[in-house]
């Protein structure tokens, strides 16, 4: 049953195959709670890890951990396998790289102020309009003036700068309210409640640590804890959202190529549009569409397939859907436009196959020569050759130590930044306040000195120089090296 190039997803009235080479054509994973959408993430993932494709997924149950443990097949797992003739299933063990934002569970996840940037920081703070122009102003007073934004501290010390200088502000870049500023400061102390103080700073993610195999060649599996990053589900869509971009805008093109250079598994990924405006929408539909051209394949996981707008939905090319229940007229509609998004089979009804299906089958379709869609298969999913389940509190503390990464990110940095900067200045005033208070002989000329001269002229040089080398993507976040 195991095919070189391809992965091995079950069987429906034949083999069912996901060819590696269409494997950055993106993918769909929708299904009803409880049907099998994690063992078939879970089966996606080995499949790519072994091909020697990395893997990065986040684990919302914490059931994804398993696959860095051997497995041992359950009675389930062995019927499985024999009933649909797979003679080659064996248990195996896959590299795992444990990743966490709270660095509770895993290496903590870090990304700077300023490579997050203005758009999908304000989407994190649910900004309105007014209050993300003030905040897309407030980073361009940083960029323009060499203030690098590394934390939450950073950011303060800005709006405050900003709201000092208010008037002269407003003129520049335009208006600047208070009550903005104020909305803002507030929606950032409720972020800092929700633990994203952890996520901003350094030492900031690097993509190639995404991007690691092992001595044997197997693509590592990163896995994000997020348990209990789910009871902030703003911050996390967000954050993976600024993951994606990251890949995008890191990456170099590569057009074709045999297999993805990287597999993102987006797990619930209706928190990502949720009450998302559509410049966003369109931003992300832009992004994913392109890419792939950086090798790099994305699979949303999701409930409905209606939880993703049509204009992404039409880049997902390879599609496993699990049963969906229609009780409800938006339960019917979305399992008539599941069935729509499938290449009909002759052989059964697609709608009423949908209502049908077991825990552990799915409807398959998948990207075949010249990029066209299988006929769709009903199809019981192969077992997974890794546990199925969690791992251990002290089995996962092992791996974390044994990691390719240990000891890179687990103590932050705080370097010289905004927060310093914007001190010293505040000193400087007050020092020179206090100073023209005092009585002195009186300058004969306004004229500056050639001195004065010259270090204003190189503060606006480094400033300007600054500025020019700051560069944002699609998605508004900072481009690294560019």
């Amino acid at each position: 049953m195991l095919v070189d190039g391809k992965i091995f997803l079950g069987v429906s009235d034949r083999a069912e195959y996901l060819a590696l080479r269409f494997g950055n054509r993106h993918g769909l994973i929708t299904g009803a709670t409880g049907t099998g959408k994690t063992v078939t993430l879970q089966v996606l993932a080995e499949g790519f890890s072994q091909a020697g494709v990395p893997v990065f997924a986040a684990d919302i149950k914490g059931d994804l951990s398993g696959i860095g443990k051997m497995g041992v097949a359950q009675d389930w797992q062995n019927a499985r396998a024999q009933e649909i003739g797979f003679g080659d299933y064996r248990s195996e063990i896959f590299p795992v790289i444990f990743w966490d934002l709270f660095g509770r569970q895993g290496h903590p996840i870090r990304a700077t102020i300023s490579e997050m940037g203005p758009l999908l920081l304000s989407r994190m703070l649910e900004l309105n309009d007014t209050q993300e122009g003030v905040l897309n102003i407030a980073f361009k007073l940083a960029d323009d003036e060499g203030l690098l934004l590394l934390d939450l501290k950073d950011l303060r010390a800005l709006l405050v700068e900003v709201q000092g200088r208010g008037k002269e502000i407003s003129a520049r870049y335009g208006n600047v309210s208070a009550a903005s500023i104020g909305a803002i400061q507030r929606a950032l102390l409720v972020l800092e409640q929700q633990g994203a103080e952890s996520f901003f700073g350094e030492r900031a993610l690097e993509i190639a640590d995404l991007m690691r195999t092992d001595r044997d060649g197997r693509g590592m599996v990163s896995i994000l804890a997020a348990d209990e990053l789910m009871r902030s589900p703003r911050l996390y869509a967000t954050f993976l959202l600024w993951m994606l971009s990251e890949l995008f805008e890191e990456l170099p093109e590569v057009g074709d190529v045999d297999q993805p250079r990287l597999v993102f598994f987006f797990d619930e990924a209706h928190l990502l549009f949720d009450d998302a405006p559509k410049a966003l929408v369109d931003k992300v539909e832009q992004v994913v569409r392109l890419v792939r051209s950086k090798g790099v394949g994305v699979y949303f996981v999701t409930q409905n397939p209606v939880d993703v707008p049509e204009t992404v939905l039409a880049q997902l090319g390879n599609r496993v859907q699990h049963a969906l229940r229609a009780y409800t007229p938006r339960e019917q509609k979305a399992v008539r436009v599941a069935a729509e998004t499938f290449r009909p089979n002759p052989a059964f009804s697609t709608e009423e196959a949908i209502t049908q299906l077991g825990i552990g089958e799915a409807l398959v379709s998948v990207l075949e020569d010249k990029g066209v869609p299988s006929i769709v298969g009903r199809t019981m999913i192969r077992p997974p050759s890794a546990q199925v389940g969690p791992l251990l509190p002290d089995e996962r503390r092992s791996i974390i130590a044994r990691s390719p990464v240990a000891g890179l990110y687990d103590t932050p940095i705080d370097r010289d930044s905004a927060f310093e900067a914007l001190a010293r200045k505040a000193r400087q005033r007050q020092d020179e306040a206090e100073h023209a208070a005092e009585p002195r002989p009186r300058r004969a000329s306004n004229r500056q000195t050639p001195a004065e001269a010259a270090m204003n002229s190189l503060a606006r040089t480094v400033a300007n120089q600054v500025g020019r080398a700051l560069v944002r993507g699609i998605l508004g976040s900072l481009r690294r090296g560019r």
